[in-house]
């Protein structure tokens, strides 16, 4: 299939009433993905985590390399759609309990800005929990803003730093 690669990342840290826990909802959102017309190339483990912000729950994070002709804009919507299909709804808590998060972290065309999408996402650079499973799919996929491979950013993120003197 022709089109633009997308690296997304998934996290869930909610059980789902017919898919079961987060790792689960994750398979099952790595399905749905493929029902709505990307060509998944690449899915990473899942790892946890733990939460940011008021979330108690630990999260199931996994990244994935999907193909598509759809601009980003496009792909953003269809990712809601099937956050919503998985009980996702607007408006919730910044960091808060869900049973889906789907995110464009990075597209094959470089940058991307438009009133309701950037990308790259503004923050991954400085997730682990992104940085992590994307470094083992698409490693030396770069950052077109800094130039730094994933693996680069990965370990730049969880080098051990020496003590301060």
């Amino acid at each position: 299939m022709d089109g633009h690669l997308y690296l997304i990342a998934l996290g869930s840290n909610v059980r789902h009433h017919r898919h079961g826990r987060p790792r689960q909802v994750l398979r099952a959102a790595i399905t749905a993905l493929g029902r709505k017309g990307f060509e998944v190339e690449a899915i990473s483990r899942v790892i946890e985590t733990p939460p940011l912000g008021h979330s108690r729950r630990r999260y199931a994070n996994a990244a994935a390399l999907v193909r598509t002709g759809r601009e980003p804009d496009e792909v953003l919507c269809e990712l809601a759609r099937i956050e919503h299909g998985f009980g996702r709804r607007a408006g919730g808590q910044p960091w808060g309990a869900r049973v889906l998060d789907l995110d464009i972290v990075l597209w094959s065309d470089g940058p991307w800005t438009s009133e309701s999408l950037v990308v790259p996402h503004p923050a991954f650079r400085s997730r682990t929990f992104v940085l992590g499973p994307a470094s083992r799919i698409a490693g030396s996929w770069r950052d077109p803003l800094t130039g730094l491979t994933l693996n680069q950013l990965h370990t730049r993120l969880t080098k051990p730093r020496p003590a301060p003197r």
